[in-house]
């Protein structure tokens, strides 16, 4: 694939890792709300987690596309 082709996916993919991260965090705010404490941290945790992938992803996929 062409070099900017690879970095334009890899910037996608990091602005679609930090809406995963800002959703895993609304959900978890509502669940708080709720005083459901436990359904609240794990929906956190898991944003943060697939959101981080995707994020580092696109983040790697990007500097190794910038060094071609």
């Amino acid at each position: 694939m062409h070099s900017k082709t690879l970095w334009k996916i890899g910037k996608v993919l990091e602005g679609l890792g930090l809406v995963i991260v800002l959703a895993g965090v609304m959900v978890s705010i509502n669940l708080g709300m709720e005083d459901q404490t436990l359904g609240s941290m794990n929906a956190e945790l898991q944003g943060l987690g697939v959101g981080m992938g995707f994020f580092l992803s696109g983040y790697l996929l990007e500097r190794w596309a910038g060094k071609k």
